[in-house]
C-alpha cells in the first residue's frame, strides 16, 4: 500500500502536482514524445485503452515499459505476429507429464500494462481475443472467466505505412480503444537529446511518488470532475453532427461519448482542475473520435482514411457553437 495521502482529500492542484512529477520521471528517460506521454496518462485515468499509430523507431515500446516502471505497474510486450494464437494471449491448459495433470498456465494479458506491438499484422481470431479483456476487464481461460489485475490497460501500435500482410482492425475492435493518437519524428531539438541519452534506454526504471494504489485511487477522483451541462450538450451535439454528417456512414456510438466525458475529466484533473471546460472536448474529440467513425468512400488505404476521418472531426468542431 501506498503511504501517500488518499486522493479523496487531495486537491486538485495536489493531485496535478504528482502527476506531473509522474510524468518527469517518464521523461527523464523519454524525450520528444511530450504530447503521447499526456495521452497515455489521460488514458490510463480515464480507464481506457490507447491504439498508437507510427513508423518503428519512435520510443512507443521504451515510453510504455518506462510508464510502467514509473507506476509501479506489471508490464508484458506482445509482438503480433500472423501466426500467433488465442492461447498465446489469455493462456492454455498444459500437461504435466511428470504429475500426469493439466495446469492452467496464463497467458501475459494477466498484466497492468498489456503493449500490443503491430497489432494488425495477426489474424482477426487472435485479434479478437483480446475484445472481452479491454471491455470487461477479464477474460476466459478453459471456459472459467479471470479477473484481470487492476489497473489495466492495453496500449496497441500499427505501423501506418506497411499494409502487406496486415488485417485491418474492425470497427468493433476500433471502438474498444478510449483514443488513437498518430506520432510522428521528433523536433530537432528533442532527437538531439535523444543522441546525448543514449545509454538511458538500458537503465532500470525510474522511481516515482505513485503507485498502483495510487492510480486507482486517482482513477476513482477522475469521477469527482464536474462537467457542466452546457459542456454535455455540447459533446453531444458534435456526436450528433458524425451521425448525420454526409461523408460518413457510421458515426460515433454511445461508447465513444463516454468516452470523451471520461478523458475530458481525466485531462482536467492532470491539469489540476476539478472541472472541465470547452477547450478540453476541443482538444480531444479528434483523436478520440476519428478512429471510431466510417467514411463512406471507396478509398481502402488506411492513411488516407484516416486523414479524412480527422479533417471530418475538424469539421465538425468548427461548425458546433462552443458554450461560453
Amino acid at each position: 500500500m501506498s503511504d501517500q495521502p488518499n486522493d479523496s482529500a487531495a486537491s486538485p492542484s495536489e493531485i496535478s502536482d504528482r502527476l506531473e512529477q509522474a510524468l518527469f520521471e517518464i521523461r527523464r528517460v523519454i524525450a520528444g514524445q511530450d504530447q503521447m506521454l499526456e495521452r497515455v496518462l489521460v488514458c490510463l485515468l480515464a480507464q481506457g485503452h490507447l491504439l498508437i499509430e507510427g513508423v518503428p523507431g519512435l520510443a512507443k515500446t521504451l515510453t510504455i515499459k518506462t510508464t510502467a516502471g514509473v507506476l509501479g505497474g506489471t508490464f508484458a510486450r506482445v509482438q503480433f505476429t500472423p501466426d500467433l494464437v488465442p492461447a498465446d494471449l489469455v493462456g492454455t491448459r498444459v500437461y504435466r507429464p511428470d504429475q500426469g495433470t493439466f495446469d492452467t498456465e496464463l497467458g501475459p494479458v494477466f498484466c497492468n500494462f498489456l503493449l500490443a506491438d503491430e497489432i494488425n499484422r495477426t489474424p482477426p481470431k487472435t485479434q479478437a481475443a483480446l475484445l472481452e479483456a479491454m471491455e470487461e476487464r477479464q477474460v476466459s481461460v478453459d471456459g472459467l472467466p479471470r479477473p484481470l489485475p487492476d489497473p489495466f490497460m492495453v496500449i496497441a501500435t500499427q505501423n501506418p505505412v506497411e499494409h502487406h500482410g496486415t488485417y485491418p482492425l474492425p470497427e468493433s475492435q476500433l471502438d474498444r480503444f478510449l483514443m488513437r493518437l498518430r506520432i510522428g519524428y521528433p523536433d530537432a531539438a528533442s532527437e538531439r537529446r535523444i543522441l546525448q541519452n543514449i545509454p538511458r534506454e538500458s537503465a532500470p526504471p525510474v522511481a516515482s511518488g505513485l503507485v498502483q494504489d495510487d492510480v486507482l485511487r486517482l482513477q476513482d477522483a477522475v469521477h469527482r470532475v464536474t462537467v457542466d451541462d452546457s459542456l454535455i450538450d455540447y459533446l453531444l451535439a458534435i456526436v450528433e453532427r458524425t451521425r448525420s454528417h454526409e461523408s460518413l456512414t457510421l458515426g460515433v456510438s454511445p461508447r465513444g461519448s463516454q468516452a470523451l466525458y471520461r478523458a475530458v475529466q481525466a485531462v482536467a484533473l492532470i491539469e489540476g482542475r476539478d472541472y472541465a471546460i470547452p477547450d478540453d472536448v476541443k482538444r480531444l474529440a479528434v483523436p478520440l473520435f476519428a478512429h471510431r467513425v466510417v467514411i463512406n468512400t471507396r478509398t481502402t488505404l488506411v492513411q488516407r482514411r484516416a486523414d479524412m476521418g480527422e479533417r471530418i472531426i475538424e469539421d465538425i468542431l468548427s461548425q458546433v457553437e462552443v458554450p461560453l
